[in-house]
């Protein structure tokens, strides 16, 4: 008979880094190489942590997932835990867009179940790989119940991130995953998870956001398209983007969310089309607050507050689907 007391975790697999295997000959590795099961069986230990089933659900580096994925993941996701067939659950993930997809799920799922996100810097393979140890931390944090109600989680080299703070800011050390802003939520220390404090759930969907699962489905996202900010920035990108139906523009800001005196008005053109534009910043922290040098008011920009330009993206899309707009959008950016 089953142990009762045993925690079962259910691992769902997406390729990345962590599934991956160096060239047989020369520099580099391809992605996405081993299965759920694999990634499992290279784990020492890992069944003792809990009652584990794997399955692979894509083989792909993470620059390559986007919303088709995301949907898969979801509709997963929601079935383990409607059927009652996980205590928790863990995604293996290419970093590249690791943190978008955690946001993403952070959005579209209700917290509920612990749901972890991992992934590697180093391929299955590599001298010093961290994917065994990355993988090993999220499942102790999956099967921990105080990982409940957290919402979406990322667990990298021996931290544990919440998905809307968390940011990639290396694209080479081991420790490249860290939440500027607010810090992490917890540590895994010799294999146990440990939190700073309760936890604080993610704010209670309202007023039709997010969209119904169906219309994501039916409809995907609105295109949302990144602008990112520099000096001698021509300022005739903006309409082009908006002849190519963009429905929402971001800009990545210099400062806090700044941008020469052309593009803002090009921007603010686009605005008065019909195109949602919201101001984040380049620098990966701090705050991009409204009217503070950019009159916000007058030119009908959203603020993103803390929020990187790659998730305000996909806020900003998941509320152009829902029917936001004006400052309906500046609410869900202040909420979420």
């Amino acid at each position: 008979m089953p142990d009762p007391a045993r925690r079962r975790v259910a691992l769902l697999a997406t390729g990345g880094t962590i599934a991956g295997q160096p060239h047989a000959a020369g520099p580099g590795y391809r992605p996405g190489v081993l299965d759920a099961a694999a990634l499992a069986a290279a784990v020492p230990g890992l069944a003792e942590l809990a009652d584990l089933r794997a399955e692979t659900l894509a083989s792909l580096g993470s620059q390559n997932l986007g919303l088709e994925t995301w949907l898969r993941l979801a509709a997963r996701i929601r079935e383990l835990a409607a059927a009652g067939r996980a205590d928790g659950i863990v995604v293996t993930h290419g970093t590249d867009t690791l943190e978008e997809t955690a946001y993403f799920l952070n959005l579209v799922l209700a917290p509920g179940l612990p749901l972890v996100l991992t992934g590697a810097m180093r391929p299955a393979g590599a001298p010093g790989a961290d994917g065994p140890a990355n993988l090993r931390d999220a499942v102790a944090v999956a099967a921990d119940p105080a990982a409940a109600g957290r919402g979406a989680l990322v667990v990298m080299n021996g931290a544990i991130h919440g998905a809307r703070d968390v940011a990639k800011t290396s694209a080479s050390a081991l420790c490249a995953f860290a939440s500027p802003n607010r810090g992490p939520l917890g540590a895994v220390a010799g294999g146990q998870p440990l939190f700073h404090a309760p936890p604080v759930p993610p704010p209670a969907r309202q007023d039709g956001f997010p969209p119904a699962w169906q219309a994501l489905e039916a409809a995907g996202l609105p295109r949302v398209d990144i602008l990112y900010a520099h000096a001698d920035q021509p300022a005739d990108i903006v309409p082009w983007l908006v002849q190519r139906g963009c429905r929402g523009i971001v800009l990545a800001g210099v400062g806090a969310g700044n941008a020469a005196d052309g593009v803002a008005a090009a921007l603010a053109q686009a605005g008065r089309q019909g195109v949602a534009v919201v101001r984040a910043s380049r620098t990966g922290s701090g705050q991009v607050a409204r009217n503070v040098e950019i009159d916000d008011d007058a030119l009908g920009f959203i603020a993103a507050r803390d929020l990187t330009p790659q998730k305000a993206r996909i806020l900003l899309a998941l509320a152009l689907l829902a029917g936001k707009q004006g400052q309906d959008l500046q609410r869900c950016f202040d909420r979420y």
